[in-house]
């Protein structure tokens, strides 16, 4: 009996591909990261989620997602194709500041991230663009809207997150796929005026 794992060795890993892009998927926590990668992933995401105990009250608070019960531990992974030569690996980090040294090993190959905002919470993505600036990877901002939030204007986003004027700056529905790969378009859109 050997101790390979009963997994089709192409599920999560194409050996066709030409380029591989490596993107990070972040923000803070309770901001939907799980759920975008679920919904844009061609395959089963991997989750590293757990219940959310008592020795979390007070250090992760939920209050933009008050029903959330579970929450990311190590990662999230996804997949997505693109073409032929192209696909991207989707990893979603935790959003909770005590997994900062988690980020560090993910940043390592990052092409760039999309930093999913929630915009009643914009002083929390404040640490998350920090740390992505820090390790110098370019990014997108997706404005995740929840249900029933306010609506600002992007150009108001852009001013409250003082971000540079090149920075893409877009609406996301999480949950909704088009919407959730027109982010992924403004951010690749974004990667390649860099290389030009």
């Amino acid at each position: 009996m050997g101790s390979r794992l009963a997994l089709d060795d192409g599920v999560y890993l194409r050996n066709s591909v030409q380029t591989a892009a490596k993107i990070l998927v972040v923000g803070h926590f309770a901001v939907g990261k799980t759920t975008f990668i679920g919904t844009m992933s061609e395959i089963p995401p991997l989750r590293t989620e757990e219940i959310m105990t008592q020795a979390g009250q007070g250090i992760d608070d939920p209050k933009g997602a008050p029903d959330k019960t579970t929450t990311t531990v190590a990662m999230d992974f996804g997949r997505l194709t693109l073409s032929e030569k192209l696909v991207l690996y989707l990893f979603g980090t935790p959003g909770q500041q005590r997994f900062v040294q988690v980020w560090e090993d993910m940043t390592r190959g990052a092409l760039g991230a999309l930093v999913l905002v929630d915009p009643q919470r914009l002083d929390e993505s404040f640490p998350v663009m920090d740390l992505v600036e820090h390790y110098g990877i370019p990014y997108a901002i997706a404005v995740n809207r929840f249900d029933g939030t306010p609506t600002h204007s992007l150009d108001e986003i852009r001013e409250a997150l003082d971000l540079l004027p090149e920075t893409p700056v877009v609406n996301c529905d999480a949950r909704d796929q088009r919407s959730s790969a027109d982010s992924l378009i403004a951010l690749v859109r974004y990667l390649q005026s860099r290389l030009n």
